[in-house]
Formats: C-alpha cells, structure tokens, sequence
C-alpha cells in the first residue's frame, strides 16, 4: 500500500513514519512517497527516516519527488501537510495581525483568516490533482486551519478526504487519565469546529463520568485545561473546552502575552527549524538525534504564551509525544483493512449539528469502516457554543467565496465578521497589511 506525504520534507514527517513502522499487521504502508517543492528538507528528512528505520524488518520504502503529479498516480492514501508561504508566512500573519492588537495565531483569528486565505487555493488545486490523478486514494488532511481546509477540497473530492487533529484526542485523553479511565474504552462525546470544540461528556461503561470531574477542584486543577481555563470557568461551561478556546475566552490576555513574548510562535518555530534543516546539510551529522533534540525543544514550548498568562505551568510529560500522526494511521487502517474504529474527525456535517448545513466540515466523534467516516449523531450544542459555532462558520465560508472569486472585498468581510476582530477598519488595516507581505495573495482585488 502506498502513502503519499505532502509536505513531506516537513518536520512532523518523522512522526508519521514512526508510526507506520510500528505497524507489522498484514495489508500495512509498504512505500512512501514524499512531495516537497523545496529539495533540501526532502533530503533532510529522508536522511532522518533512513536513520529510523536502520534495523527495522520490512520497513516501507521511501522516495522522494519535487514532482507532484509523479507523488500522486498510484497512491492508495495521500496525506496532505503542506504550508503555504512556509513559517516565514506564519511569521508575517503573527506580526502584522500583533502590530493591530489583534491575535495572529495560525489557525484562530486574523491569522487563521490570512493563512486560510493563502492556503484554499493551493489546497483546492491539490484535491482537483487528486480526482484526476489518484480518483480512488483518500485524502487524509492535516494542513491548517484543517476544517477550513477539508471543506475547500472536500467540494471537489466529497467524503473522500478527511481532516485530522490531535487536539481532541489528547483533551480526551488527559480526561479519561484523570478520572482513572481507560481513554480506549472510553467513549468522548465532543463536536463543534476544528480547534473550536468541547468535551460535553465521557462515559464510561455507559456512566457518564464528567460531572465528577466538573465537581472536583482538585481533579480540575490536574490536567492542563483545568489549569488553562480555570475550575470556576468550566463549572460554568459545564464542558471541558478545546485548548484553542483560550484564545477566545481569555482573548485580551492571550494578544497581550503574544506582544510581551519578544518572539512569535512562528517565529520561533521558524529560527529552530532553520537550524534544524542546516545542520543536516552536513552529510556526517547524525540526523535522528538532531530531529529528537529539535521535536523535544518544540514540544516543550507549544501554546507557552498561554500558559503563563494562566499560570498553568510547563506540560506534562505525557502530552509531549504528539498524537496527529497516530490518529492518521487508525483511520488509514480502519479504511483500508475494514477495522471498524471511532474516531473524532473533520468530515461533512450531514445534519449532525443541526444550526449548519450538510457540507459543512465539523469535528465530531465518527465510526470509520472500508466505507470512509460517518459522523455520529451528537446532542445540540449549547446556546454559547451554537454561537461561536456559527459566528466562525459563517467567517470560513466568507474566506472559502473571497478564495474563490479573488474578491478583496469578500476578504476584509471575512476579518470583519471575526469575532476576535472587532473593527471593519481594522480588518482593512489587516488585509492591506497581508497583501504587502505575502505575495500569494496578489489574486486579491
């Protein structure tokens, strides 16, 4: 079976591949393709995954192309973790948005909106390649922001594409340990949007265990969301909410821990890995420990603005061994060897959250067969989520028509009508400010 990786001289590429290895069950990736436009992380990357799989029996091949159309005729999966402008532009979409005093963030507010807007097109492009080209492969997307990103590919490839996050599973997760649970017996009744969702319920053995937990200061204040968000906050909610959600339930906070941190996330990211990739440009360097020592680095330090500003303290070390890559191969198994699984994923909504129509991308918990992912009915949000829900809903669509039509005009509605924008001359401000520094959105006008 052939996976194709998009975006494969990316940093995270080595998690996939880890992943693959450890799967000795029959009907299992036996070659990898990795697509990358730039030739040197291609070959940084592959150096790394030489080094992995050095002893391991039947490890998949793997080649690399800078030629895209080579990538995809005959993969079976194709998993799609481009981005486009590269951390330079998630630099630019961080600072410009700071500079308004609004959150740049990539996949969450202005940031999102910049990044989303540079992305469908490259992404849409992708997915007509793919019914072209592969018209029976599944697209597996992780590319950001992923909901936004599904749904642009998803009108040109249908229920063939699938977009994960690791947000959830490791919010359910950190739950279940706390409650002294099994997180694989467990089942997480979560939905909303990708990186705007929440926990409503966990059973167990049919019992819903929430409400303890809700009831328990002490139990709160033991994982990373009850430190973030506060005991008081989600009594109140009554859910357990998505990381993301800091950002808007704590929006002034976060924006003025982003300005005061001296660098952006991006930014950061963007110096480390460039250190990363130009030490592997000497061929004697032992590739596998500098991308260890790099991804701990990394790990370590995600969401840390946020953090302080709660007073939530350093991660654990449960939650620094990432996740998306092991989401990624349960559903390449559950589709190609029928091994029926529940996961929670960003598919079509298909009358699941009743305020949004059937195309919409939500993320919500999925039984996934050889047939694909098929959303599972879920309770109605509540009045506060329905509306956050719609309000950023309502923003994607307006980003997916300004991609579309190359309308400046649509693009400043689509800030505009942000929650965590709160001016229409501001969100001008912004898309004169994008257009400046990012030459892949001259399509506006």
């Amino acid at each position: 079976m052939r996976l194709t990786i998009l975006g494969g001289g990316g940093f995270r590429v080595p998690l996939v591949y880890g992943a693959l290895l450890a799967d000795r069950a029959e009907g299992r990736v036996t070659e990898v393709v990795l697509h990358d436009l730039d030739g040197g992380r291609l070959s940084a990357v592959t150096r790394v995954l030489t080094e992995q799989a050095a002893g391991a029996p039947d490890a998949p091949v793997v080649r690399a192309t800078t030629d895209l159309d080579e990538a995809l005729r005959g993969a079976d999966f194709v998993f799609s973790a481009i981005r486009v402008g590269g951390l330079e532009g998630r630099a630019d979409d961080e600072r410009v948005a700071l500079a308004e005093g609004v959150l740049g963030q990539e996949t969450v507010g202005a940031g999102g909106i910049a990044y989303g807007l540079r992305t469908v097109p490259v992404a849409v492009e992708i997915a007509r390649r793919v019914a072209r080209l592969a018209p029976d492969a599944w697209v597996i997307n992780f590319t950001n922001p992923a909901g936004l990103v599904t749904e642009a590919m998803a009108r040109h490839l249908g229920d063939r594409v699938i977009g994960i996050c690791d947000s959830p599973v490791g919010l359910g997760r950190r739950i279940a340990r706390v409650l002294g649970a099994d997180p694989g017996r467990a089942w997480i009744d979560y939905a909303g949007l990708n990186h705007l969702g929440w926990v409503r319920g966990l059973r167990v053995a049919g019992r819903d265990e929430l409400p303890r937990l809700l009831a328990d200061p002490e139990l709160l204040g033991s994982f990373e969301e009850g430190r973030l968000f506060g005991a008081e906050w989600l009594r109140s909610l009554g859910a357990i909410p998505n990381e993301y959600l800091h950002y808007y339930y704590f929006n002034r906070e976060a924006v003025q821990a982003h300005q005061g941190s001296g660098k952006t996330r991006g930014a950061f990211l963007r110096d480390q890995q460039a250190r990363f990739y130009e030490e592997l440009r000497d061929p004697q360097a032992a590739a596998l420990p500098a991308w260890n020592r790099t991804r701990a680095e990394r790990e370590a330090t995600y969401m840390a603005e946020n953090r302080e500003a709660a007073g939530a303290g350093e991660r654990e070390e449960d939650d620094l061994s990432g996740g998306y890559e092991k989401v990624a191969l349960a559903l390449m198994r559950a589709i190609a060897r029928d091994e029926r699984t529940t996961l929670i994923l960003n598919v079509r909504n298909r009358g699941t959250l009743s305020v949004l129509d059937d195309d919409a991308v939500v993320e919500v918990p999925c039984l996934v067969d050889a047939n694909g992912a098929h959303p599972v009915s879920v309770d109605p949000l509540p009045g506060h989520a329905t509306g956050l829900v719609c309000a950023v809903k309502a923003v994607e669509r307006e980003v997916l028509a300004a991609a579309g039509s190359g309308s400046r005009a649509t693009a400043v509605k689509a800030f505009a009508m942000h929650p965590l924008v709160d001016s229409v001359n501001v969100a001008r401000r912004l898309v004169d400010g994008y257009l400046a520094v990012h030459p892949g959105l001259a399509y506006l006008r």
